[in-house]
């Protein structure tokens, strides 16, 4: 780490500026994680989509299907290839505290930037205002790197913006990914603006959040390499005509890529949203490969609606 505990927020506001994306973890035929296909994937999104830090190990990245040594090998991999180049934030979330703790520890150990924690499933509780503070101290107290929450529905319930904004108190918390109504996260950044960076993955509402609420950070999902190319930067372009000021200009071109995404939507069975981006990859030039169980494949049948749709979108290859 390259910045003491209690400047982590100063740092991340410094670092820690456009789009941030999402990894898919590429598997090979025997359902190895597939370390060549990952770096190539990752080199491309950096060099040639201009993609500014990748969110590691994550639920796009099918964490809860890897072992221990896994998790931190995907680690390992993004801090190599990222270097000096990208940024990386990496998911430590479980639901084994100690877990969580071993992989904060090889994240700041590897070299890592920051690392997130999804909010723990908290059963039979309906007052989770202190439960929820005294988890993220308790990981505060043990971890010098900076943390992000994440709130998320999966965890069956989602974190209020008055518990964030406690929590946003504590050193070395230094973002929220906040996937919740946009009412929430207005609400969140009206409290803690000058505090955290507060980011949720919905693509379509980031240049109004850059416009309406002063955001600087996508953070994070799977479009900013999925609906790019190498010759087709349209949500890099957006993003820099956003923060330039130009709003309209921004807009236009936001807009053009509403066949993509009506594409991509159209297209993705609702039961298998992992398969579909790693064949949204694959069709792109990118390495998608298998999911793991219980993420289901797709039928030939699928795959050819699919290739359809995307030959229809109007990306430029």
């Amino acid at each position: 780490m390259n910045y003491a505990k209690h400047d982590a927020k100063a740092h991340a506001r410094e670092t820690m500026r456009g789009i941030w994306a999402a990894a898919l973890n590429p598997f090979d035929a025997d359902l190895n994680l597939d370390e060549a296909g990952l770096r190539r994937n990752i080199r491309h999104w950096i060099d040639d989509l201009k993609i500014q830090g990748l969110f590691v190990a994550g639920k796009q990245g099918e964490f809860w299907s890897m072992s221990l040594d896994e998790r931190k090998r995907n680690m390992s991999i993004a801090v190599d290839e990222c270097a000096g180049k990208a940024g990386t934030i990496m998911s430590i979330s479980d639901q084994n505290l100690d877990t969580v703790l071993e992989l904060g520890r090889h994240a700041q150990d590897c070299g890592a930037d920051y690392v997130v924690v999804h909010a723990p499933m908290l059963s039979f509780m309906t007052d989770r205002d202190e439960a929820l503070y005294q988890y993220y101290k308790h990981l505060c107290d043990r971890l010098d790197i900076g943390i992000a929450m994440w709130s998320h529905p999966d965890s069956g319930y989602l974190m209020e913006p008055e518990t964030c904004a406690r929590i946003a108190e504590l050193p070395n918390i230094m973002a929220i990914k906040y996937s919740v109504p946009r009412e929430m996260y207005v609400r969140l950044t009206e409290m803690v603006g000058d505090k955290i960076l507060v980011s949720t993955s919905a693509e379509p509402d980031w240049l109004d959040n850059i416009e309406e609420l002063g955001w600087q950070l996508y953070l994070c999902s799977s479009p900013p390499y999925q609906l790019q190319t190498a010759n087709d930067l349209r949500m890099h372009e957006y993003t820099e005509l956003a923060f330039a000021g130009k709003f309209a200009e921004a807009r236009r071109v936001r807009d053009s890529l509403d066949p993509v995404r009506q594409a991509i939507h159209d297209s993705k069975p609702g039961g298998k949203p992992t398969a579909h981006g790693k064949y949204w990859q694959e069709l792109l030039g990118q390495v998608g490969g298998r999911v793991r169980p219980p993420m289901l494949e797709l039928t030939d049948a699928e795959k050819d609606a699919i290739r359809k749709a995307f030959e229809g979108c109007g990306l430029k290859l």
